[in-house]
């Protein structure tokens, strides 16, 4: 709002837009009942001229909107936790066959020589006969 050049000394005063609105409906209203004939004007009552805060839609989408936000990321967190200990147990399984392998491998190599220990002695016995 300007300030007029009648009144040096007014502030400006920051006022909420919905505030504006309401003191600009006041001064209509005030030069309405001053200016104009009874009963050609049907003025609002003040309670219906300011809305309420809690009847605005864009509210209720908000909320419901940070709802769903907070809802996707529960349900995200969740799905790392799950992938986290999916992962830390298929490590443990690896390295248990790891280990299983390692010690197969190992009773390969005792097979065989086993088997090269058997095979020159039963080429010792023909050797002999």
């Amino acid at each position: 709002m300007q300030r007029s050049s009648r009144d040096p000394g007014a502030r400006s005063i920051p006022v909420p837009e919905d505030r504006k609105l309401y003191v600009v409906d006041s001064i209509n209203d005030l030069h309405k009942l001053n200016f104009c004939p009874e009963g050609s004007q049907h003025l609002l009552p003040p309670e219906e001229k300011i809305p309420e805060a809690g009847s605005r839609s864009a509210d209720g989408r908000s909320r419901l909107l940070f709802l769903g936000l907070v809802l996707a990321l529960m349900v995200s967190l969740v799905l790392v936790a799950l992938v986290t200990f999916l992962i830390i147990q298929t490590g443990s399984k690896m390295d248990n066959v790891s280990r299983r392998l390692a010690a197969e491998g190992e009773d390969i190599d005792e097979l065989k020589k086993l088997n090269s220990m058997i095979v020159q002695r039963l080429n010792q016995l023909e050797a002999q006969n």
